[in-house]
């Protein structure tokens, strides 16, 4: 990233603060300094979102080609076993993810992290000289055994104050949506001129980049004075933490289920050839993060975060709505999508944010890692009830189907007792 580029991140984070380097310790900030980014925070949260960008990143490449490219391997007619070699990679994410996130507790972030991006190299050089489906399946087994979303997700935690934590986490998420969106359309080139082992080969290269950003360009936290005990998991399992879990399941339940449908929609009821899809989203998806950060900062500020999360999962509700019910005009689509990515963004950026401020601190890793578990079990299952859903009932009943569920989990949300109050700091439950 130049000086320029991070300068212009760090603007649009802080809207120009000027908090000195000396009134930042990161984890032990106290609220009372202001609502703003400090410097650290500021650094923190660009280069960790940068780091899980790029991860995802390498992760993304293969989607838009791999099924092209196995038709033309051993075996690559057989749907389901294509459909395990991309799949498994989530299967032992979801596995491993609260083995990580405790062990990080217990051992530290960033050592953790770098074993699991480690795993990420190894996995990919694997897929890389993989001349079979089973081969590449096992190579995309042990790129998901690297499960560190719910580790770096709490060294963000601990990067930032309450107050900031959803700044930091939508600039995650932000990272992760324009890392999609950028892998539509580098990977059809990438897959062109270096082929599906190349593309490998560039995500290994990606995980050691990762490494470097962690260590070199991350802060510090400060350590704590001894060793943590570990954290029974029944503390990071109460009534409120349940329901954010529950919200990010059903949040990447409904994206997956979604992009199962789009796609084809845009190709035969809009008429937007497949190669020409990118055009429409990497727009929508930078607008909706430009859109989404005012009304983030605001509540924020305000301590109306239970408002603007009860709204954002009301407006991503109303987007499948839309797309079961209105004719799928590009105008209309694009409309739909643009709501769809902008209440996604928001409740991205305000679910991890949510979980860390409600956890126990000395369990953070462990409570992200449960969170992270979820979210990868929704995308599994997403996958698999979204093509069921098309198969049986059409488009139209994944759309009905996902506003169902969201309506239900709107529903769950609203009776959550604590929230955050003005500021970030822990609000009393509500009564």
């Amino acid at each position: 990233m130049s000086r320029g580029l991070g300068g212009r991140l760090e603007a649009g984070l802080d809207a120009g603060a000027g908090v000195p380097a000396s009134a930042t310790s990161l984890a032990g900030v106290p609220e009372s300094d202001g609502p703003r980014m400090t410097r650290d925070e500021r650094r923190a949260s660009l280069w960790l979102s940068w780091l899980y960008g790029t991860r995802m990143f390498g992760m993304f490449l293969i989607l838009p080609v791999f099924a092209v490219h196995a038709a033309g391997m051993p075996g690559g007619g057989d749907a389901t076993l294509v459909g395990l070699a991309l799949g498994v990679y989530g299967l032992t994410q979801a596995l491993l993810q609260i083995p990580f996130g405790a062990l990080s507790d217990r051992f530290g972030r960033k050592p953790v992290i770098t074993a699991g991006l480690l795993l990420m190299f190894a996995g990919s050089l694997v897929a890389a000289g993989a001349e079979t489906l089973g081969g590449i399946a096992f190579g995309r087994a042990l790129q998901g055994a690297g499960a560190v979303s719910a580790a770096i997700s709490a060294l963000v935690a601990d990067c930032t104050r309450d107050s900031q934590r959803s700044k930091a986490m939508a600039l995650v998420g932000a990272m992760i949506g324009l890392s999609y969106a950028v892998s539509l359309v580098a990977a059809p080139l990438l897959y062109a001129v270096a082929g599906l082992s190349g593309i490998f080969l560039l995500t290994a290269a990606m995980a050691l980049t990762a490494i470097g950003i962690l260590w070199w360009l991350v802060p510090a936290v400060p350590a704590a004075p001894s060793r943590p005990a570990w954290v029974p998991l029944r503390r990071v399992l109460d009534g409120d933490l349940m329901r954010l879990n529950l919200g990010i399941f059903v949040l990447h339940l409904t994206q997956m289920a979604i992009f199962v449908a789009v796609p084809s929609r845009l190709v035969n009821l809009a008429g937007l050839p497949l190669a020409e899809h990118w055009k429409l989203y990497l727009p929508i998806v930078v607008a909706s993060f430009a859109v989404m950060m005012p009304p983030l900062n605001r509540a924020e500020r305000t301590g109306q975060v239970r408002g603007l999360f009860l709204v954002s999962i009301a407006v991503l509700g109303a987007s499948h709505l839309g797309l079961a019910i209105l004719p799928p005009s590009i105008a209309a689509l694009s409309v739909l999508l643009f709501l769809f990515f902008m209440s996604f963004n928001l409740l991205e950026a305000l679910l991890p944010s949510l979980i860390s401020r409600l956890a126990p601190a000395e369990g953070r890793g462990l409570a992200l890692g449960v969170y992270s578990t979820t979210q990868a079990l929704g995308i599994f299952c997403g996958g698999v009830l979204g093509g069921l859903l098309v198969q049986r009932v059409g488009d139209q009943g994944v759309f009905i189907g996902a506003a169902l569920l969201i309506a239900a989990w709107w529903l769950v949300a609203r009776g959550a007792r604590r929230w955050p109050s003005r500021h970030g700091r822990a609000a009393a439950p509500l009564v």
